[in-house]
């Protein structure tokens, strides 16, 4: 399936639209002889009078319609239109990167956020085309791989559910991970990453003797693989979130965010001590950004499920690629003008 997206729509011969000042003239000409044709009738009585005055209006008024229309296409094609055209994608390998700290706890979605998460990912991971690798990374104090990408869905719930909240949150070290595990080719140093300082070598690769240097990539550019990480976004441990998201983006992976909870949060009560645990939005933004990915917020369970449906179906139809469409344009126009042209014929006996 391919769907045009009618807002990236623009013109290689823009000078050329001068050519639709003549639509109005041609519409002019058409109802005067419309009018002139009905007071010709209106003099006569007759079988063929009465029923020409039977038809209902847009009988009548169909085919000079799609004939205006099918020209109004035909000149429009003249100015050759271009578009971005949505493509389906192949994504072949996703990596889910779930928030596991103690945060997740907060009952500001319902019965907690921890919860919700695990249900809306489930039937996110339900969704993906069977061809799909689904990686599954624990985030909390350290990021681990619960599961290595794999098409076994069974293996992917089962780690999701083994899932055990611990204290604090290094979404830097999840997003490095998370990169690791998606491009093992690309001798991304994820454990040099995490204990070092910045700053980082691009890409995360470090020098080696012999071997060619790493070269940055477009940002988004990876089209076969992407990172969907769902976190409350309070990340209080490990490297920073935006230097892992630029190692990322030099890779083209885009990471797209979902924040679980609200922004006015919950208080957590932990061995006597009171927190209260808040979704920042601003750091799960701007890793989406940096990216190019997207971020989404999930206020409530509903939500959550939402979003991961919206995500799928975005990763379904989500490569752009631009090119011209003025086949389509003339085509649909030749099209309305024939149509306009038989109905007219079939219904009246003449040419629109």
């Amino acid at each position: 399936m391919v769907v045009v997206d009618p807002a990236s729509v623009s013109l290689q011969w823009p000078g050329m639209l001068w050519l639709l000042a003549f639509l109005p003239f041609i519409a002019g000409v058409g109802l005067w002889q419309r009018a002139r044709a009905v007071r010709g009738a209106q003099q006569y009585s007759g079988l063929g009078a009465v029923s020409q005055r039977s038809r209902s209006w847009l009988l009548r008024a169909l085919p000079p319609i799609l004939m205006f229309l099918g020209l109004a296409a035909l000149l429009f094609a003249v100015a050759r239109p271009q578009a971005a055209l949505m493509l389906p994608a192949r994504i072949e390998t996703i990596i889910l990167a779930v928030d596991a700290s103690g945060s997740m706890r907060a009952a500001d979605m319902k019965p907690d956020r921890i919860t919700a998460a695990r249900a809306a990912a489930k039937a996110f991971i339900a969704e993906q085309p069977r061809q799909v690798r689904i990686g599954l990374v624990s985030i909390a104090a350290s990021a681990a791989v619960a599961q290595s990408p794999t098409d076994n869905r069974e293996s992917v719930l089962q780690a999701l559910d083994r899932f055990q909240l611990q204290p604090g949150t290094a979404l830097g070290s999840g997003i490095i991970i998370s990169l690791a595990t998606l491009l093992p080719e690309a001798r991304i140093d994820a454990e040099q990453i995490i204990s070092g300082k910045p700053p980082f070598p691009p890409g995360g690769v470090y020098p080696v003797a012999g071997a060619q240097p790493f070269k940055p990539v477009a940002p988004g550019s990876y089209g076969s693989a992407v990172i969907v990480l769902l976190s409350d976004g309070q990340s209080n441990m490990g490297p920073e979130t935006t230097a892992m998201a630029t190692i990322a983006a030099e890779h083209g992976v885009r990471v797209f965010t979902v924040g679980v909870g609200t922004p006015e949060g919950a208080t957590l009560t932990v061995n006597g001590w009171s927190m209260r645990v808040r979704l920042d939005e601003e750091a799960l933004k701007k890793i989406a950004a940096t990216t190019r990915g997207e971020y989404f917020r999930a206020g409530n369970s509903a939500d959550l499920k939402k979003i991961y449906s919206r995500l799928s179906a975005k990763l379904v139809l989500e490569k752009q690629q631009t090119m011209e469409v003025t086949a389509l344009f003339a085509g649909l126009g030749a099209l309305l003008s024939l149509i306009a042209a038989l109905m007219s014929m079939t219904w009246f006996n003449r040419l629109v």
